[in-house]
């Protein structure tokens, strides 16, 4: 049987996932962030005070990525660099008001982005795609 690219696991993902992130995108332009900016930041109103390091890895990207989006929200006064108490080379990364305040902002579209997206979907059948992407994470070492 030939290998056909739309019948490729990774290529439909890969494709699907460019698609999500362009209309997160376009979605989150009003409000001055990105896909990855907004990872990060939701990442930390999730768990705040958390190691560069620990955010990383909680966000799938690599250090570098992860120090470039974090001078960019604290240029805008969304996050912050505290000195760690356990650790005097490294820092913790706290969420700020504004932060806050931006993502409680936030929170309703991207509510409407994973609705618009699953559209058609029942719960039973977004439960089955969320166990199968994460099945096939592990499979890729992942999760």
């Amino acid at each position: 049987m030939p290998f056909l690219l739309d019948e490729s696991i990774g290529f439909v993902v890969n494709q699907t996932a460019l698609k999500l992130r362009t209309e997160m995108a376009r979605r989150l332009k009003p409000f001055g962030l990105t896909p990855e900016q907004w990872s990060v930041l939701n990442r930390l109103a999730e768990q705040d005070g958390i190691s560069q390091r620990e955010l990383a890895t909680r966000t799938f990207k690599d250090q570098p990525t992860t120090a470039r989006i974090l001078d960019k929200l604290m240029a805008l006064e969304l996050v912050r660099r505290d000195d760690s108490t356990s650790d005097r080379r490294a820092f913790t990364i706290i969420i700020t008001d504004n932060g806050r305040e931006l993502r409680e902002r936030i929170l309703p579209v991207a509510e409407a982005m994973n609705d618009d997206a699953g559209r058609g979907l029942s719960q039973e059948e977004r439960r089955q795609l969320f166990r199968m992407l994460n099945h096939l994470q592990g499979n890729m070492g992942g999760k």
